[in-house]
Order: structure tokens, then sequence, then C-alpha cells
């Protein structure tokens, strides 16, 4: 008969293929029962809707079935909970919120968030969508909703409830009027917003943040737990720069950030199906920019400008959902510790555990910097000059952005500086 290590060491020839570790190592399995020829057990993956959990399923019941005396093998599949037991009431049957943010306005990512949150309700998820742009609430719009009436029930509001999704925006409180307040009052209308509404049970809960990195995004941030942000940009030098700032505020306040969309990043010309870059030649991932994955690119289209009140998925929006889930995956179950780093006079130095220190020259390592400030985004070609660099150059302030990059400020006034840490593996190593 089998042993519950025959039946592990079969599994554990599954590996997961973002997190590079068996799903036995990584805690996968869950619940193992052998009784007589029968083997049952759970797969708990880290994130509900993995579009690998068919392959784990098939994978394991065809490994295990191999085994001498095993009849049959039931496999259930699982998902993590991820919330935070400190979460306002209204949360807490929330699997995972997500922020849709932008550092810059008119690159489309309310778009991006209705996107989200129509792909995965139309894949059977259970699903919200909080529109906090007090100013500029686009909800209403995107989904041709023009009359909308918000019930409160035991002092909380009750979320629309559309084609299975649950909706709340400011505009549906405010109408056409605009909304004209200070600081305070802003801080205290989105308190209200995400802590008073009663979302019920959610697999995910997606939220439309306003564009820059005020406020708002940090009372978002201080106020409830989010499992990552999706930052939405195009390839403009305006919207890169202010890409940067965006992740490291998010980073400052310890979220993640799970990925990078390229809104109108192309357009497919009618009579030649050339894809054309309006912002120039297309080049490098923005990964190497950032040190975060681009999680996709999506064109110009006509198509996308209609409002959602009938979605229809498409290979982009499903390629768009099926990245979104594997990152929230890959960051729920993240181990990877990130590098200790120095700063010295003339040098900066980064050590990995167990792993001997990477020493880079201040002088090099500013002569490096691929921000949109220091390179052109239209040509690609460097504006920095390397003998503009002051002599003496020196790191001021170094801050770690998760696991992927760290963000330095430099002495003569540059602070957008991103080095994702595949890039510094790549510079010249100094002796120390």
């Amino acid at each position: 008969m089998a042993t519950k290590e025959d039946v592990l060491k079969a599994l554990s020839q599954i590996e997961d293929p973002d997190l590079h570790k068996d799903i036995v190592s990584l805690g996968f399995i869950k619940e193992l029962v052998i009784d007589g020829g029968k083997v049952s057990f759970s797969i708990e993956l880290t994130t509900p809707g993995c579009p690998l959990k068919n392959m784990f399923k098939t994978e394991a019941e065809r490994l295990v079935g191999e085994l001498n005396d095993v009849e049959k093998v039931h496999v259930v599949m699982t998902a993590r909970q991820n919330r935070n037991a400190n979460d306002s009431d209204s949360l807490k049957q929330v699997k995972h919120v997500i922020a849709v943010a932008s550092a810059k306005g008119g690159v489309g990512k309310s778009t991006v968030a209705a996107t989200l949150a129509s792909e995965f309700a139309s894949r059977g998820f259970k699903v919200g969508l909080l529109d906090t742009d007090l100013f500029g609430p686009s909800l209403p719009t995107l989904f041709n909703i023009h009359e909308s009436q918000i019930m409160q029930r035991n002092n909380m509001l009750i979320p629309m409830d559309y084609k299975g999704m649950k909706f709340m925006s400011f505009g549906f409180l405010l109408g056409d009027s605009p909304a004209i307040m200070r600081g305070p009052m802003v801080s205290g209308y989105i308190q209200q917003l995400l802590t008073t509404v009663e979302w019920g049970e959610l697999d995910y809960l997606f939220i439309d943040m306003p564009p820059g990195t005020g406020d708002i995004q940090l009372t978002i941030s201080q106020t409830i737990k989010l499992d990552g942000a999706v930052m939405v940009t195009t390839r403009s030098s305006l919207s890169l720069v202010d890409v940067a700032r965006g992740i490291l505020m998010f980073e400052k306040v310890q979220i993640p950030i799970l990925g990078v969309v390229e809104n109108m990043a192309y357009f497919v010309c009618d009579n030649c199906d050339k894809e054309h870059y309006i912002f120039g030649e297309k080049r490098s991932d923005l990964s190497e920019r950032f040190g975060v994955e681009t999680i996709a690119h999506i064109p110009i289209d006509s198509g996308r400008a209609k409002p959602f009140d009938n979605y229809e998925t498409n290979d982009i929006n499903k390629g768009l959902g099926d990245s979104l889930i594997r990152q929230v995956g890959k960051m729920s179950s993240s181990v990877e510790k990130a590098p200790e780093v120095k700063l010295f006079p003339d040098r900066v130095s980064i050590t990995w555990e167990g792993e001997a220190p990477i020493e880079i020259g201040n002088h090099l390592l500013r002569d490096s910097c691929q921000c949109a400030l220091c390179v052109d985004e239209y040509s690609g070609e460097k504006t920095l000059k390397t003998e503009d660099i002051p002599e003496d150059i020196h790191a001021l302030e170094s801050v770690p952005l998760g696991n992927y990059a760290v963000s330095i400020q430099w002495s003569d006034g540059h602070t957008s500086s991103i080095y994702p840490y595949k890039v510094l593996k790549s510079l010249k190593r100094l002796n120390a």
C-alpha cells in the first residue's frame, strides 16, 4: 500500500513555473488521507482561479494514480485566504483587494480597472469594483449606469449589484454635481467608502484609484490591507516619470507592485496589420526600467472605448487576467529576501543572502540610470551626459522596492533612479 511519503514524493515532481519550486515544498498539499487504495488530498493554491490549477490537478491525479495499489485519487482544489484580521468588517469576506493606479491621469487606468473587473467576473469569480476618484468618478460612465440608488442597512452602504458584480462609486452619491471639498473632507469620504460598504463575500475587490500620490492614495494605503497594486502607464516620458513616483509611493507604505500595464502601447493599421508604436519604436520591456513585470501591452482600439455593459472578452483581456492572477500567486508565496544595500562615499554595496557582495562605483551607477529623465523615450538614446556627473557623486538614501529593485537618491538632486536587481548584477563589479 502506498504511504504518505510515497504520495508526497510523487507530488514533488510537480513544479510551479512561477515560483520555481515543487508544490510539496511550497506547502500546497493539505489534508492528505490514505484509506486502502483510495488517496485524497487538497491542493491549496495561492490565489483563486490560478490558470495553472487544471494542470496541477491533472498531473497530481496521474502521478499518484501510478503508485502501487492506488485505485482512486480524489483531489480538491482550494485557495488561500489572505485577508488581514485587522481589516474593517466590510472586508472580512474579501479574499483579495487590488489597487489599480497611475501616478498620472489620462493613461486609461479606470478603463483597465473596469476591464479587470469584467474579465474576472466573466470567469465566474465574485467581483467588486470600488471607484475612489471623488473628483472625477468614472465607473457610472464606463458601465453606462445613468440611474443608481444606493441603499443603507445598519449604517452600512449596500453596493450596487450589476450583472453579478458589486459596484460602489462616489459618482452614485454625487450624480453630475461637482465635488467641492478640501483635504480632511476628502479623507473622511474615502474612509467611509473603504469601511462602511457591505461587500459580503468576494474573490477580488478592485479599487480604481485616482491619479497622483496624494491624500487619497495614502488614506487608502493606511486604512486597509492591499494585496498589491497594478500600475497603468503609457510609454510617454511624462507618464514614465510619474510611474517611478507611484512605485516609490506604494513601496514606502509596504504595498507590493504586482505589475505594470502598458496602455495605448500601439495601434494596428487597417490596411497593413502592422503594429505602430506611437511613442517611438518598441523597445525593451518596462521590467528593465522598473524591475517589475509588464503584465500586458494594450493597443489603441476603438472597441476598447465602448461601455462595459455588454462586455465580451478577447485574447488581450484574457492574457491580462491570467498574468495578474499569477502575479498575485507569486506575491503571496514570495519568500525571497531583499538584499542588503550599503552606501559608501565612492560606491554602493549590494549583498544577497549567501552570496558575495556586489560593489558598484557611484559614478558608474549614476551613469547607468534608465529613468525617463536620463533616457529619451522616443529614441531610447541616453540623454544624461557622463561628463556632467559630479566626480564626488554619492548616494544619499536607498529604498528597497520589494524583491525586485532599489531606488537611490543622489547628491546631484536626482531622485527617480530605480535599479532592478538583475540590472545591478549585470553591471561592472569592483573589487572591495
